[in-house]
């Protein structure tokens, strides 16, 4: 009797309006409206565009005007001569700043993590943090100026010590590694700020507990500390999937020339070139079509892998 009086004093109670929910969360919508409004401006208007596509886009006329041609532009995008270098060079570059650019974080993380004085910790931070606030041009700048074979500081040194001068920059055999290694010096000590805030969170009972188990250090990283990353780490994971076709084109022409162009020309450059250079609006936006859509296939199912290694997902 007792427990059937409580469930009905349970369905009893009135259930508040969502206009009346939503005016005392009204706070916390105002603080959410400008990044609504950035998305909605930004991301979701400008996917009208898409359109395009699919159109011999003519601007007198507008994409509502203009003739619809269907998948021509895949097909001739697809058909091309282009396309496979374009592949290749996206691939490679994405891939491989994927590969290599995704683990300095974490690696430096964990060594940050481990540095005692709160003093040298933070002007070690300060010093990583700092090439994510230069732009391209000044990372590509700085390339010019350590690589440049005339009177670049790394072949001046080279020659110093009796060497010959290296061609880095209008070398088609190094202008990978010069973009990705730049890429991973620009980025890494900015990556690490997600994770130091993850590991700010690990339970310090849990380092005490293996202490008096005998757990050294390297085994606490190994079983504490790393399983505790996991979850963050796949969600970062997928987080960059989702972009893994997108090359700086800002960086692609500066770091471009005449002698690397077969291995510098991306995606990007190439969607660039086309659509706003000459002028093939419809065609450029197949190409940067078909980029998202392998970037969104990429995201789903690294965030299904996600779910299935840690239960931890985007969605």
């Amino acid at each position: 009797m007792k427990n059937a009086e409580t469930k009905k004093t349970e369905y009893n109670f009135p259930k508040e309006s969502l206009k009346k929910r939503m005016w005392k969360a009204k706070w916390f919508y105002l603080l959410m409206l400008p990044g609504l409004i950035y998305f909605i401006v930004y991301k979701y208007i400008p996917m009208w565009g898409i359109l395009m596509a699919f159109e011999n886009y003519m601007p007198g006329k507008g994409i509502i005007g203009s003739d619809w041609v269907g998948l021509k532009h895949f097909a001739n995008f697809f058909s091309g001569d282009k396309f496979e270098m374009l592949f290749r060079n996206t691939m490679i570059i994405s891939v491989g700043s994927l590969v290599l650019s995704f683990p300095v974080p974490i690696i430096l993380s964990l060594m940050l993590n481990e540095v005692r004085n709160n003093t040298y910790k933070k002007s070690i931070q300060t010093v990583l943090y700092l090439p994510h606030f230069l732009s391209s041009v000044v990372i590509c700048s700085l390339a010019y100026v350590l690589f440049s074979t005339e009177d670049g500081i790394i072949n001046q040194i080279i020659v110093t010590f009796g060497g010959a001068k290296v061609n880095i920059l209008m070398n088609k055999d190094t202008y990978y590694g010069l973009f990705i290694g730049t890429g991973i010096w620009q980025g890494a000590g900015w990556g690490t700020i997600i994770y130091l805030a993850a590991l700010a969170g690990v339970d310090l009972q849990l380092y005490e507990a293996a202490k008096i188990d005998g757990a050294n250090r390297w085994k606490q990283l190994l079983y504490i500390t790393i399983p505790s990353l996991l979850p963050i780490i796949m969600i970062q994971m997928v987080l960059s999937l989702g972009n893994v076709l997108d090359v700086s084109v800002e960086k692609t022409l500066l770091l471009s020339n005449a002698m690397n162009r077969n291995v510098a020309e991306v995606f990007d450059s190439f969607v660039y070139n086309r659509g706003i250079v000459n002028g093939e609006y419809s065609y450029s936006t197949a190409v940067g079509l078909f980029k998202s859509s392998v970037g969104v296939i990429l995201v789903l199912g690294a965030n299904w892998l996600s779910k299935k290694v840690t239960d931890e997902a985007i969605y």
